[in-house]
Parts: C-alpha cells; structure tokens; sequence
C-alpha cells in the first residue's frame, strides 16, 4: 500500500498537476493540505473520474485538507482536531482505508514569531498530541500524514540554511520540541527511517530562485505507529513535480506499507 501526503496549495489552481501525478504514481490513499476551497467547490467529480473516492473537510480561501482513495471510499473518524484551539480553521481529517488509520494533518505556520499565531500553532501541537496518543494507543496501523511546518533540525539534511530559516516559525526550538513530543510516543519519521542521513527536502518556495538552487526543506512528514512501521517497505519525496509547470510549492512524499 502506498500512502503519499501532498500540500497541494490550491485544489482548483494545480488540479491538471494533481490529476497527473494521481495517474502517473497512482498511490493507494492521498492525503491533501491547503485546498483553498470550500466543501461545495471540491472537485470531487474529476476525482471520482480518476478512480478516487474521497472525503474532505474544506475552507474558502484557506486551509483544506482531504483524503483520496483509490478504488475506495475512505471512511470518514475525525473531522477536525479534537478541542482545536480555532475549530474555524480546517486543518485535520481522520479515515479509515483497507483496516489503515490515516490522518491528513495541515498544521498551522506560526508566523510571525513571536506573536498569537505562534501560540495558535504550539496549541494546535499540543492537541495534535494529545489525540494521537489516543491513536497510539489503539495498536493499530495509523500514518499521520501532512504538512508539519515543521523543519526537524539546522542540518542540511533537512534544510538549505539554518541561518536563513533562524527567525521562521517553522525553525524555532518550541515547535521542534512540540514535534518530538509526539515522536516520543513511539512514532516513527518514515523517510528517516529509509534514509537516516542525506538532503531530503519537501518544500521549496516560489521566491528567490528557491527551485533552481535547491534551497528547500522538509516539513512534510509521515509519522507511522509501530504496526505501521513494521510494514515500512520504502518511503520517498517525488521530487520532480516540484519543477513541472504551475506546480505546488510542495512535493508529493510518500510510504510503501508491505
């Protein structure tokens, strides 16, 4: 089973690259961040037509995650973070496909720091682990898939500069260290656990030359339970939809469960 998470930015904007890499990669569930649309305007019938069932917990403008199956319709847990700080933002949706527990997680950016939206984001963290001890608990096999804004460390590894990346929010030490509060359950980094060492990057932004220097980061993470990760096959970034025309600002990152 291949589980892939991709911050699409924009469902309706990137749908043609979305609908492409669907095809060409055909992962077993997709799980979606910052849609940017409302539930109604989800563009569930070119979904459908792609071989995909889905659900979704949409917000015009903003947020948005959604869950794709293939050949399946997802079963629909959790629609938003238990006690979200701000239940208005959509930023969490929890399914069920083929006995697999899936979470499509958009956590919040934090910037500018400091300041109430990096309160928003070490709160929301702090929910997000509290639930997903529940899920760890339950010893099942549960990928918590999404965009993390959260960069893990200052190697190069993990980003193109520390220095550059020193005042983000998505550097700072309180939200690394609410990252490894949830690792600390027992989760495993899947892509680190493939490859422990070596640049893996997720994200790279439109400004400055980003793309052409590869001065990226990895925030997109897929944090597997014990069942889970004794299933680990594989894990991997399709690095080169990053480069394709009016692409996301994110690439595809995905697992193989045996």
């Amino acid at each position: 089973m291949k589980i892939a998470t991709f911050n699409i930015n924009g469902i309706k904007a990137r749908l043609p690259r979305l609908l492409e890499w669907l095809e060409e990669t055909r992962p077993d569930i997709a799980c979606l961040q910052e849609l940017k649309t409302s539930d109604e305007t989800f563009p569930e019938a070119d979904i459908r037509a792609a071989g995909y069932g889905a659900i979704w917990h949409g917000q015009k403008g903003f947020n948005g995650v959604a869950i794709l199956a293939r050949g399946a319709d997802p079963v629909e847990r959790q629609r938003g973070l238990p006690d979200d700080p701000d239940p208005s933002h959509s930023r969490y949706l929890e399914a069920e496909v083929d006995g697999v527990v899936v979470a499509s997680i958009y956590l919040p950016n934090g910037n500018p720091v400091p300041g109430p939206k990096f309160d928003y984001k070490l709160a929301w963290m702090e929910q997000l682990r509290r639930h997903a001890a529940g899920l760890f608990a339950s010893e099942r096999p549960v990928v918590l898939a999404g965009d993390y804004n959260v960069i893990p460390t200052d190697l190069k590894d993990d980003v193109f500069s520390a220095t550059a990346m020193a005042s983000d929010a998505l550097a700072q030490p309180e939200s690394r260290s609410a990252l490894r509060a949830i690792l600390a359950q027992g989760w495993t980094d899947a892509i680190r656990a493939i490859q422990p060492t070596g640049q893996v990057y997720t994200f790279w932004d439109y400004q400055a030359g980003a793309w052409p220097r590869d001065a990226g980061f990895r925030i997109d993470h897929l944090l597997l339970s014990p069942v889970a990760a004794d299933r680990l096959a594989d894990a991997g970034v399709d690095k080169e939809y990053r480069g394709r025309e009016k692409a996301s600002d994110h690439a595809p990152t995905w697992v193989v469960l045996r």
